[in-house]
């Protein structure tokens, strides 16, 4: 291998480190954003007008089982071009799109079934309660947004035929960030369901 040719790598090493590292640092300001919003619906839990008996929607579970999903999809899909698998990598990404579709439509089913049941987000028959799960969940679906057009991206980008067993770098990216969305859901389902 030639010099000109270890220098290239070199650089297409150091560029990936870059990008991943700028993705690391956006997960951790997400990632401080939600602990703060999680210690404020803690101080506020012990408010006089806090709802006792609030349960969280049957969608939000049906959505934590489809963003884990994604995730896997996401994973395989990886794995499949790192095996120049072209065909199976296509199945895959769109498979994770439609599941990251699939989380959308049932965290507003979630929504519609908190608003069924009584408990309203915002004006005078709001409750606190409510007012936070309705944060955190647009909040984190704001996030998603983000992941659902980079995975749109990606898409496009792996039918232009970018990537390949030696050239995965958009997937990788896409791949950490969806893995993070559904790590930072499963935590906060977690934390709504144990501590409310």
């Amino acid at each position: 291998m030639t010099t000109t040719q270890m220098t290239a790598q070199e650089h297409k090493e150091k560029t990936a480190r870059s990008y991943k590292l700028l993705l690391l640092f956006a997960m951790g300001s997400m990632t401080m954003m939600f602990a703060g919003i999680v210690s404020s619906f803690v101080v506020s839990k012990s408010r006089e007008d806090w709802m006792k008996d609030f349960q969280l929607p049957t969608a939000f579970y049906f959505s934590t089982l489809t963003i884990l999903l994604c995730s896997l999809t996401f994973h395989l899909a990886k794995k499949a071009i790192q095996k120049d698998n072209r065909s199976a990598t296509t199945s895959l990404l769109l498979l994770t799109l439609g599941l990251g579709i699939s989380f959308v439509v049932l965290q507003f089913t979630g929504f519609e079934q908190i608003v069924e049941a009584g408990y309203y987000f915002t004006g005078p028959e709001s409750n606190i309660a409510t007012t936070f799960l309705y944060v955190i969940a647009v909040l984190h679906l704001a996030h998603l947004a983000g992941g659902l057009i980079s995975l749109v991206i990606i898409i496009y980008n792996h039918f232009k035929q970018k990537y390949n067993s030696s050239q995965l770098l958009g997937i990788e990216l896409g791949a950490m960030y969806w893995h993070f969305l559904d790590f930072l859901w499963i935590c906060l389902f977690l934390f709504l369901y144990f501590f409310k």
